[in-house]
């Protein structure tokens, strides 16, 4: 897990907005990788809708929190990707 700050907080209430980008992100991520997206999803991890893609034996989920961006990141582990999508939690204020 890699956590990035974002210049402006994030808002709930354009999750659809969000996922557009974080679509075009995670096709240049694969592209970067020699690959292509080939799975891409909405989830929920910790409560939270968010944004999963798997990509040439990778898996990427973005969890938006206030102005923080956390990138939830595995490679060839589904089980431990399963494990990392399910037990993360967020603490702490949550702006």
């Amino acid at each position: 897990m890699t956590t990035f700050p974002l210049v402006k907080a994030y808002d709930v209430g354009k999750f659809a907005a969000a996922a557009k980008e974080l679509d075009g992100l995670a096709a240049r991520l694969a592209e970067q990788a020699g690959t292509t997206v080939s799975k891409s999803e909405t989830v929920t991890v910790a409560g939270r809708r968010i944004r999963a893609y798997d990509y040439g034996g990778r898996r990427i989920g973005f969890v938006l929190v206030g102005k923080r961006e956390y990138q939830l990141f595995c490679v060839r582990a589904p089980a431990a990707c399963d494990l990392l999508f399910r037990s993360f939690t967020l603490s702490g204020p949550q702006t």
